[in-house]
């Protein structure tokens, strides 16, 4: 389930990205990096668990595919707050650095 969410999550930012410029000047490219890289991080290790476990790792009992969605879940929330937090130190819109002028003036 983690990897299936985190792929979902990339497959939908990569396609924001490619198809809207605006979302190219919030640099959701940053975005898009971090979910296709835990997406191939999530793929290793399903590839190593079924090296491991072999057919019985596409039976996974309730509770550990609940466990592999909450983490799914988690790896997004996680990203996405990094992203937000990248687009507040960076302003690539320059709108947090003239409200702090306007303010000061």
């Amino acid at each position: 389930m983690t990897l299936l969410i985190t792929i979902i999550a990339a497959v939908i930012s990569t396609v924001i990205w490619y198809t809207n410029s605006k979302a190219r000047k919030l640099r959701i490219g940053v975005l898009l990096y971090m979910f296709w890289g835990a997406s191939l991080m999530w793929l290793v290790d399903a590839v190593v668990e079924y090296i491991e476990a072999g057919a019985e790792y596409f039976e996974p009992a309730a509770k550990d595919m609940l466990n592999d969605t909450f983490l799914g879940i988690s790896v997004v929330a996680l990203a996405l707050t990094v992203w937000v937090v990248y687009l507040l130190i960076k302003d690539p819109s320059g709108l947090l650095k003239n409200n702090l002028l306007n303010k000061n003036l």
